[in-house]
């Protein structure tokens, strides 16, 4: 069932499905391009029809941060699934519960008890278990650096206690703090290489690692070449964001999620146009404050989502947001944004952003709104 975009309480989560269909297709074109397998991040969108569009395009797989979130695409048919968090020994039950039912379910790890504990619960389940190992690319996380010799200790420990080392995986997220073509590159460069040299490290000792998965929605919108590398992650390419958009990998046009939100008052000596949307809307995330520009807590654009020049949500309480407009012209602000008007905001971080709200409203070409559920919760 649609319903206008008029008649939608505030504040609100919109998706411009069309741009999300041009963003999936862009990344799906780009990593068949480049030669290798896409597995999309679902942490994103946390939405089953954004992922059924997503496969739809060709993804094989799914990436997920919860498993939860692996619970909920195995409901619907997606079987090939990495929990690509390192796994908390307490979480094994959960994982095991999914493959006894059929999900082909793989797990992470970057130490040796954490190996180890994945082989303690295997063993005593009679299980044999998918397992990555994660890489530090770039010092920005977690994982193991190339060098390390509990690298071949973990994967030691998992096949000598009848585990799978499914492969090797990095995620370079210092590529968030990069905005030049150049520099992205570099680090895509860097990760790829470093974690197909880790994989050869293993295959060096004679254990499989048949698999090496890189990702970043930055990286992997830049390299070059992914020779050595089976498939990528990323996710945050599917509403992409304003850091996206200060990091250079997207257009102002393609951010395809804003929050929409009604005026609801004026600081007109502050020049301050007050709104619904605070911080349970946006988030707290400031991603853009240490980038070369400084979105506040969000880009103000009109209800139709035209961008506003040098309007921001400058600050945040919890249901109110405080937009000011910059060196734009501040005066009779309330006759140009009288209570009751509208607009939307663009976020600093989708993923971060999403979360605040239970749904999305997703409206396509004809400018018809569907509700899509969003998932919450571990």
């Amino acid at each position: 069932m649609s319903v206008p975009i008029a008649s939608l309480d505030t504040p609100v989560a919109l998706v411009d499905v069309s741009r999300m269909q041009r963003n999936i297709q862009r990344m799906q074109q780009r990593i068949d391009t480049l030669g290798v397998r896409l597995r999309p991040h679902i942490k994103t969108s946390k939405c089953l029809p954004v992922v059924k569009a997503q496969v739809a395009a060709g993804a094989s797989g799914v990436t997920v941060s919860t498993l939860k979130e692996a619970e909920h695409c195995f409901a619907e048919g997606i079987s090939d699934v990495f929990y690509a968090v390192a796994i908390a020994p307490g979480k094994l039950a959960q994982a095991l519960a999914l493959r006894r039912r059929g999900c082909n379910l793989s797990l992470l790890t970057d130490s040796v008890i954490g190996a180890q504990a994945i082989v303690s619960f295997a063993q005593q389940h009679d299980e044999r278990f998918e397992v990555w190992i994660e890489i530090d690319c770039d010092g920005h996380r977690s994982g193991l650096a190339v060098e390390d010799p509990s690298l071949i200790d973990v994967a030691r420990v998992l096949v000598e206690g009848g585990m799978h080392v499914r492969g090797v995986m990095t995620h370079a997220g210092s590529s968030y703090e990069l905005d030049t073509l150049q520099a992205l590159q570099t680090l895509a460069e860097q990760e790829r290489h470093l974690c197909v040299s880790a994989a050869e490290r293993i295959r060096e000792v004679g254990i499989a690692c048949p698999e090496v998965s890189i990702g970043s929605t930055p990286t992997a919108l830049s390299a070059l070449s992914l020779e050595g590398v089976t498939e990528v992650r990323a996710g945050v390419y599917v509403f992409f964001d304003l850091v996206m958009h200060n990091i250079g990998v997207c257009q102002a046009d393609e951010l395809a999620l804003s929050v929409l939100t009604t005026v609801i008052g004026h600081q007109q000596d502050k020049g301050w146009i007050i709104t619904d949307a605070g911080w349970m809307a946006m988030s707290r995330d400031r991603g853009t404050q240490r980038q070369r520009q400084d979105f506040g807590y969000g880009q103000v654009c009109t209800e139709a989502g035209d961008w506003i020049e040098g309007a921001r949500v400058s600050a945040a309480n919890q249901e109110h947001g405080i937009i000011t407009l910059g060196a734009a012209d501040s005066t009779n602000i309330a006759a140009r944004f009288p209570i009751g008007s509208r607009l939307r905001i663009l976020p600093n971080h989708a993923c971060a952003t999403g979360a605040q709200f239970p749904d999305y409203h997703a409206y396509d070409a004809e400018g018809a709104v569907h509700t899509w559920s969003r998932l919450h919760g571990w």
